[in-house]
């Protein structure tokens, strides 16, 4: 019985991408958000495959910014990026709940077959979001962890309406999917049946990533926007040759590759002034390569 309520708790904690530790329930949301000048504000896209749930700050007549969390997570994974006053000045900071966590959902005849739940379909669904904006102007999108190849796969498919992608902390290498001993275990009805439903989504997108990666192979030749890819020489849930592997198949384009041998997986939070400022300077994506501490 003590080892089941380990593997429940390495689960919860460990098996994947961004592991959910920056969890808020509603109340927490509420609390902090109380007094505050600056506020997201809420809508719900619904489609006949999904319920796109979204967050966002700033005019929607600004350049749209959209961030794309990753396994598990939520649009308040990004709470900090909501929160700045000087983006939302800039931007319109859309944050969304990618279809399966929080509370978007996977709608019709959709929602019992989560092995259709693909990055294209993901990146399709995510694209509803840029509806909300009325700028006329292409977004800079941004995803972070299991996001990344989400962000990757909408910048392929919709070349005109990005300007700017950020892949950060990506998971993107076919070839380099991390597993731990008790991962297996996520796929056990039984285990299942305890678990909380974003994490079983979870769990199903991380035995289906790799298959997922080696069909996005040929997409990135199809990205048109700068790119700007971050990477922690410490990240523990990443590993660094993803790092590379983005320069290999964005060899050619224009990208700047920026790593930080001190940072972990959490660049957003870790490094958000760093984030900010490349956010805030136009064409980022096409700054020279470069490492920072």
């Amino acid at each position: 019985m003590k080892r089941t309520h380990l593997i429940f708790l390495l689960l919860s904690v460990l098996n994947l991408g961004c592991f959910g530790r920056f969890t808020m329930t509603e109340r927490e949301i509420r609390e902090h958000y109380a007094g505050r000048p600056l506020k997201p504000t809420f809508y719900t896209i619904d489609t006949d495959t999904s319920r796109l749930f979204v967050a966002a700050t700033g005019a929607d007549t600004l350049p749209p910014l959209l961030l794309i969390h990753g396994a598990p997570g939520a649009w308040y994974g990004y709470i900090r990026m909501l929160d700045d006053t000087l983006l939302s000045k800039q931007y319109h900071v859309i944050s969304v709940d990618r279809p399966g966590y929080h509370k978007s959902r996977i709608s019709g005849p959709w929602r019992k077959r989560r092995k259709q739940y693909t990055l294209g379909w993901q990146a399709n669904t995510i694209a509803q979001a840029l509806r909300l904006n009325h700028s006329g102007k292409p977004a800079t999108v941004l995803g972070r962890s299991y996001g990344a190849p989400v962000a990757a796969r909408l910048a392929a498919d919709y070349p005109a309406q990005i300007s700017q992608l950020f892949l950060v902390s990506p998971a993107i290498d076919p070839d380099a999917e991390k597993f731990y001993w008790f991962s297996t275990w996520g796929k056990f009805p039984l285990i299942q049946a305890f678990l909380p439903k974003f994490l079983n989504i979870a769990t199903h997108e991380k035995f289906t990533h790799a298959d997922e990666l080696r069909k996005l192979l040929p997409s990135w030749s199809q990205i048109q926007a700068p790119v700007t890819v971050m990477q922690g020489g410490r990240d523990w849930i990443i590993n660094a040759c993803n790092f590379d592997f983005a320069k290999c198949v964005l060899d050619g384009k224009p990208a700047n590759f920026i790593f930080l041998p001190e940072a972990g997986h959490l660049i957003t939070n870790s490094h958000a002034e760093l984030v900010r400022s490349l956010l805030l300077t136009p064409s980022a994506g096409t700054a020279a390569p470069t490492s920072a501490n």
